[in-house]
């Protein structure tokens, strides 16, 4: 278990605490870039919102870095904020650029890779129960 002294953010709850969030994705990114510790498969990554059946995710990607093969129990948006992104699934390989969105269904498998130092803002939106 980390000490405070050693977390590099403040805790989730702290920063999900408020009713109201700002979101300066400019600023958040400067941080993930600027941390001290080594990346994990080539990007950083911090939560910005996991409220409810909301999940905000910005990632920092360096040149070549991933996410392996996974999936997601809601609907998933991958906006590419800055460079470009190779997103495999099942029926296609899209190479999202700056400014574009993706966005998969529930429970599609894809993988994510970099081609060079690129920033994601990644959505997850699970889908409500439907009624019988």
């Amino acid at each position: 278990m980390t000490t405070p002294e050693e977390r590099l953010r403040p805790r989730p709850l702290d920063r999900f605490a408020a009713a109201e969030h700002l979101l300066d994705l400019t600023a958040s990114l400067r941080v993930l870039r600027s941390e001290s510790r080594a990346s994990a498969n080539g990007h950083r990554q911090i939560a910005l919102m996991h409220e409810g059946p909301v999940r905000l995710v910005l990632f920092a990607f360096e040149a070549q870095g991933r996410l392996p093969q996974h999936s997601a129990p809601g609907w998933v948006t991958i906006h590419v904020l800055r460079g470009t992104v190779r997103v495999q699934t099942t029926e296609a390989l899209h190479l999202l650029r700056s400014g574009t969105l993706l966005s998969l269904a529930p429970g599609v498998l894809h993988d994510v890779e970099a081609s060079e130092e690129s920033d994601v803002l990644l959505g997850i939106y699970p889908e409500a129960a439907r009624p019988a």
